[in-house]
């Protein structure tokens, strides 16, 4: 969705966040805008708290983006969002600001679920990591999951506190302590812990946060803020850019923030992966000609912590057609495949990276050809690792990887 146009139009659109304590939380200037509005739009927890109101009530519709044409329709006419908490915290303000300008609106924003769940704990909010799982896969707590760390999460309903517990025992942090707050600052208010490894809370309200603080066994999985995880963390049938490799190739690539990746050839997935662990608004396409392997990489990312990752399964260069340009691609197969790297070339944006990996004969005379051409850089990688000999040691080296480096001016 694009970014919404400056307007000149006075604002007419208020937003008011509620809390749990309804009316009795809200200023005099939100109460005024809400009771002032035509029409109020919210849920239907939004509108008992809200209550009594005036105006004409419409309940968001699922999915919400149903209601957007009627909202814009009204445009000019005094009408009220009714939102939880903090409306641009993980709420409607967000994507109700990518279709108008801020000019038009005005915004009442209540405390969060966040403030209160530190002021309930005493965490410092800007030493705790604040997510969501609401509408959103349970895996993505994976790459938070970091000895010491306090993590805040939005849920999805009463369940999904059982859940990230199942999910931390199996992962190897059972020794966790999780805090349920339920319909914080209102008269339903209650607070239940546990361990992960023991958890079992029932009747726990569908409105509540949780709090985990992160305490990793031994031996838990923790996913490295490197790249270069290990290979036994990918599930694979040999068609894997090894963690040496895999560590180098990424720096190769340069990610930087909101860029998006095609990873060509993708096998088990590990570049692509590695790349949105990055950080959070990083995006890739794997693109996977093998059944086998591209169902594999879904299951590779949903493990790893990085669910979005969207695999595109076809045969380069056909399955290009239609994507989304790159701002960054990386070919780890195929390379020697008649149009697959001039169509990468073609796509990649101005200023973006593109690195070639290969170890046949065939793939290093297409990036020879390459370098000819269009220069760049081009490098050859060797790894030997210890490996036994009888009853000493010796170096075995794994077959050398010839990698063209460019970027498009």
């Amino acid at each position: 969705m694009s970014a919404a146009p400056v307007s000149s139009t006075a604002p007419w659109l208020t937003i008011v966040g509620i809390g749990e304590d309804g009316r009795a939380g809200l200023s005099p200037a939100a109460t005024a805008a809400l009771d002032g509005a035509e029409v109020v739009y919210g849920g239907a927890r939004h509108f008992a708290l809200g209550g009594p109101l005036r105006a004409e009530t419409r309940v968001w519709p699922r999915p919400i983006s149903d209601a957007y044409p009627g909202l814009l329709a009204r445009r000019g006419r005094p009408t009220c969002i009714l939102a939880t908490g903090d409306p641009f915290h993980y709420g409607i303000g967000a994507e109700i600001a990518r279709l108008l300008p801020a000019a038009e609106m005005c915004v009442f924003p209540h405390l969060s679920a966040f403030s209160l769940a530190a002021a309930r704990l005493g965490w410092p909010l800007a030493e705790t990591t604040c997510l969501t799982l609401h509408g959103r896969a349970l895996e993505r707590i994976v790459p938070h999951l970091q000895p010491g760390a306090r993590l805040f999460t939005l849920t999805w309903d009463e369940t999904t506190p059982e859940a990230v517990a199942a999910l931390l025992t199996e992962r190897g942090f059972g020794a966790s302590r999780l805090v349920v707050l339920e319909a914080m600052g209102g008269p339903r208010e209650r607070r239940l812990e546990a361990r992960a490894d023991a958890f079992s809370l029932t009747g726990i309200d569908p409105l509540n946060t949780l709090a985990v603080e992160v305490v990793a066994d031994a031996d838990a999985r923790v996913v490295s803020l490197s790249p270069g995880l290990d290979d036994t963390w990918f599930e694979n049938d040999g068609q894997l850019t090894k963690a040496d490799i895999r560590a180098v190739t990424l720096a190769a690539l340069r990610p930087r923030a909101g860029q998006r990746l095609w990873d060509i050839g993708a096998g088990a997935g590990s570049i692509s992966i590695e790349w949105m662990l990055r950080h959070p608004s990083l995006r890739s396409l794997a693109i996977e000609a093998n059944p086998a392997r591209a169902a594999r990489i879904a299951r590779n990312a949903a493990r790893l912590g990085v669910p979005d990752l969207r695999v595109v399964k076809g045969e380069a260069p056909a399955a290009l057609e239609g994507l989304e340009r790159p701002d960054a691609i990386f070919i780890g197969g195929g390379v020697a495949r008649p149009g697959v790297l001039d169509r990468a070339l073609d796509a990649l944006e101005p200023g973006g990276r593109l690195v070639a990996n290969v170890v046949t004969l065939e793939g290093e005379a297409v990036l020879l050809g390459a370098f000819a051409r269009l220069g760049g850089q081009l490098k050859r990688l060797s790894v030997a690792h210890a490996d036994p000999v009888g009853h000493l040691h010796g170096w075995r080296a794994a077959m050398p990887v010839t990698q063209w480096v460019w970027t498009k001016r």
